[in-house]
Order: structure tokens, then sequence, then C-alpha cells
């Protein structure tokens, strides 16, 4: 299902990742990007409703092509559907150059004043002969322990 940002929502793939957290998993053109959230308790604030989360991505191109990550843009929703974007060159002030089989990883994090919500993006790659294609970054929650949960 797309959006009107052409952001595909659907196939986010969730796996255990390296530090035992879930990894979200999306593959697009044999690019595959994951993603795996952290709820930061040291920097949050629950009683002045500051919530904090890392996460770290790991961006590997499966395919025959070299690619550069040219621009990156972010959805954050808390969990009163407040929706904040984010659009700029790169990430992490670089814009990777991956060759096939090579791999980059970032760390960056987010703030909310709600203590959930979730992520999805895109990033605009291009491959070496000048061809621009769009890469979803898988939807994925921030959760925290202050979210109170429902039993229905």
């Amino acid at each position: 299902m797309k959006r009107e940002t052409g952001i595909e929502l659907g196939d986010a793939v969730p796996a255990q990742g390296l530090s035992g957290g879930h990894m979200f998993q999306r593959t697009t053109r044999e690019i595959k990007v994951s993603v795996q959230p952290a709820y930061l308790a040291d920097q949050s604030a629950p009683d002045s409703n500051h919530f904090f989360w890392a996460y770290t991505v790991l961006i590997e191109n499966g395919g025959r092509d070299t690619v550069q990550l040219r621009t990156r843009y972010w959805r954050i929703i808390d969990a009163n559907g407040r929706t904040i974007e984010v659009k700029g060159a790169g990430v992490v002030g670089q814009q990777p150059i991956l060759r096939p089989g090579e791999k980059f990883e970032y760390k960056s994090g987010t703030p909310l004043e709600t203590p959930s919500g979730m992520m999805l993006g895109a990033y605009q790659m291009q491959t070496a002969e000048g061809v621009a294609f769009q890469v979803d970054i898988p939807l994925f929650p921030l959760d925290s322990p202050h979210e109170a949960r429902r039993i229905h």
C-alpha cells in the first residue's frame, strides 16, 4: 500500500537484532534496509513527557550496481498521531557510496512527547550511471515501558 509520500507501508520483516532487540527489514531493488530501535531511559524524562529512542540503520547493497545514498525522508508519528517530517541530504552528514556487497551502518535518534510512536521513511539512491530510485525504510515501532497496554 502506498501513501501520498509514495512510501510502501507493507512487507516490513521483523527479525532478531544483534543486541537482542527487534530489527525491522525491508528490501527494495536489492538494497536491504534494517532498523533496530531502542528506548533510551537515561535520556528520557517521562514526567516531563520527553521520551527518546535511538535507532541503528544498516543498509546493504545486494545488487550488481554501485549506488549512492543521496537524500533521506523520515515520517515520525507519535501516539497522538502528530507527524513530523524530516528531509535532507544524506544521513549523519554523509552520502555513502555502496558497491555490490558493501554495507553502511549509522546510528541516530529521535524524541517524542508520547511514550510510543512509529517511524518510516525512504532514501533516494542513485546508481553510478545516474539512475535515481527510492529505497523504502521499513515501518518500525517506538515503544517504551511507559506505554499503558490494554488487553482486549
